[in-house]
């Protein structure tokens, strides 16, 4: 992917394109809007309790990918936030609901797609659910999604998104088996170093670019002397 998403910035893109097609009529979302949303405590997994401004730093970002952007709606006095992944994606509501969802609730079954999209999507059978997984799989040049391999005392594999980066399988597979879910709080202070890391890196290139050109700065002084 050209870029990787924190766990915050998924479930803020999810919550953005679920409430768009299931509540039409109060999208786009306002910030207290889109931060119930975001902790909701159904249809979610993990359940998160997110500040407005932890929300409000995921939704700038997301608009830096061009995967939300920033509404000034008439009569409106504050700002509202909606997504642009079905334009910048090339997505239809079929794949984005399966993509919503995977981002709200992480990996699940062809059948749980199929029962938990109902709402966004009716879906006619198993086999049109994992027609559409599959063209998210194959989309080129940047896959969306990745079929998990079937776990110990699991019937079926699960699908799951590469939003946030590739999965390694196997430590996947073994932390399912041995470990628990990272709690909340772990996920958002895991959301906030990486988003730090990456403005550190940022700055990082921006004091090399400065000095390379205070370097050719001196160098054409010296000409001119």
């Amino acid at each position: 992917m050209p870029f990787t998403l924190t766990a915050v910035e998924a479930r803020v893109l999810g919550c953005l394109i679920e409430k768009q097609i299931t509540t039409p009529d109060v999208y786009p979302l306002t910030l207290n809007s889109l931060t119930l949303a975001c902790n909701q405590k159904s249809n979610r997994d993990p359940v998160m309790e997110l500040q407005e401004q932890t929300v409000l730093r995921a939704a700038d970002t997301l608009r830096d990918k061009n995967l939300s952007e920033m509404v000034n709606m008439a009569g409106s006095r504050v700002m509202k936030y909606g997504h642009k992944a079905a334009v910048n994606l090339s997505l239809d509501i079929p794949a984005l609901a399966l993509l919503a969802e995977l981002l709200l609730r992480g990996p699940q079954t062809p059948g749980e797609l199929r029962n938990r999209a109902y709402r966004m999507s009716p879906f006619e059978s198993l086999e049109s659910v994992e027609q559409v997984l599959n063209s998210l799989m194959n989309r080129q040049p940047d896959p969306l999604v990745v079929l998990l391999p079937r776990q110990p005392g699991r019937k079926e594999s699960r699908y799951a998104h590469l939003m946030c980066g590739e999965i390694k399988l196997e430590e996947q597979a073994q932390s399912a088996v041995s470990s628990p879910a990272p709690d909340k709080a772990r996920l958002i202070v895991q959301s906030e170093n990486e988003r730090m890391d990456r403005l550190e890196a940022e700055l990082g290139k921006l004091k090399q670019d400065v000095s390379s050109l205070q370097s050719q700065v001196a160098e054409l002084r010296k000409l001119m002397e």
